[in-house]
């Protein structure tokens, strides 16, 4: 497809990068360790690409994007994502998950039972990797049940779903991790 184009930008946890289309945001790619890494993989993503300023749409989704990594909300309301090409039940997935709050998260199961699709944990799950518009598409906010934070997808780059979610401000059992998971159910020492 021809007419898309990106941008690098920064935020408060390294250069993000965010690439559109004609008919909207198409994908967004968080910091990997180093800056040309993060342009690797766009162009990875989308080797038609090409680095332009971007138009309005895009700088609104910019503009929540660096306010949601400083903190403070981010107001994506405005934005234009362009799904063309993306499953129907992915589509789904994205708008439940879009309409999680900030500071809040659910589990795959609570999202594929949201669907009326209770056996569908798996999809859901796989529908979460595979999201191109992460932070705008807060899929960092969509768990492993239990609470576990696990690695978010890999237009996350090297930030995970805990970070996120701790930049957010959430807390609790939303930001366990394995140790914190196993810790309750290991049997107790007995002196020796």
């Amino acid at each position: 497809m021809t007419g898309r184009a990106y941008t690098i930008f920064d935020t408060g946890i390294g250069r993000c990068g965010i690439a559109w289309g004609q008919a909207g945001v198409v994908g967004v790619q968080l910091p990997e360790a180093r800056e040309i890494e993060t342009r690797k993989r766009l162009f990875q993503l989308y080797p038609e690409a090409r680095e332009t300023r971007p138009p309005l749409n895009v700088e609104l989704a910019i503009e929540g994007i660096v306010a949601l990594l400083r903190g403070e909300s981010g107001d994506f309301s405005d934005v234009t994502l362009d799904m063309a090409g993306i499953h129907a039940f992915n589509q789904r997935v994205y708008q439940i998950t879009q309409m999680i709050p900030r500071g809040e998260t659910r589990t795959y199961g609570e999202i594929a039972a949201r669907l009326g699709a209770s056996g569908a944990v798996h999809s859901v799950a796989q529908a979460i990797a595979r999201n191109p518009f992460v932070i705008i598409i807060p899929c960092h906010r969509v768990l492993e049940a239990g609470g576990y934070a696990d690695k978010i997808s890999p237009h996350g780059g090297v930030i995970s779903k805990r970070r996120l979610l701790s930049i957010e401000g959430a807390g609790g059992p939303s930001s366990k991790t394995l140790f914190d998971v196993l810790l309750p159910v290991a049997p107790p020492r007995l002196p020796g």
